[in-house]
């Protein structure tokens, strides 16, 4: 789920708005809503969706922001904690916009990665699909020795005026990363069915 301008959804308190004013040739205007560039805005948004969808985040949906994701293992669990998030919304009066959202997909993009209720990412059938998946598995690349090394035939497709070419030694480091992503050291989500051991730093 995707807001609409989620930032403009907050309207600012009258005793506050002169704090936003700025001047321009045709007058003096403020904002009667949280505009963007604000150092606290941020924060301020991040509290206002935590606060809307408490006891929902983790349990039945992700929030960033004004991005949203609902998971759910069946369809029809899936049809029921969407109704409770976009209600919850709703009730707070914000706002999605339609053409933004995806419903129903078993595969989304979120904050720059693709998630899916097994983490297997597809082989690429182009140039673009390549970039896409190297973006990922950069991130972390910290955690996969010689990351360069292994990487290398895939970088080499992204070259410019390099021919599409998906052979044995494409299919080794693409199937080589994946592995890598999934071994230990990893970051993967918590299962909560198991028990934890937390090493914390105090200051």
């Amino acid at each position: 789920l995707d807001l609409a301008s989620g930032y403009w959804q907050v309207e600012v308190a009258e005793e506050d708005r002169e704090k936003t004013a700025f001047s321009t040739p045709l007058g003096l205007f403020q904002f009667r809503v949280m505009p963007f560039g604000l150092c606290n805005a941020p924060a301020t948004f991040q509290r206002l969706m935590e606060k809307a969808l408490r006891g929902l985040t983790w349990k039945t949906c992700l929030v960033y922001l004004d991005d949203v994701i609902v998971f759910g293992k069946t369809e029809e669990e899936h049809l029921e904690r969407l109704e409770g998030v976009l209600s919850r919304l709703r009730s707070v009066g914000l706002k999605i916009k339609p053409e933004k959202c995806q419903l129903m997909r078993q595969s989304v993009r979120y904050l720059g990665h693709i998630v899916t209720q097994h983490g297997e990412w597809p082989t690429p059938r182009c140039v673009r699909e390549v970039r896409q998946f190297l973006g990922l598995a950069s991130y972390y690349r910290r955690f996969v020795r010689n990351f360069a090394g292994v990487a290398n035939p895939l970088h080499a497709l992204t070259k410019k005026g390099e021919k599409w070419r998906w052979g044995p030694k494409e299919e080794e480091a693409f199937a080589r990363l994946k592995d890598a992503l999934v071994s230990p050291p990893i970051l993967c989500h918590p299962d909560f069915d198991r028990t934890f051991l937390v090493d914390v730093d105090a200051s």
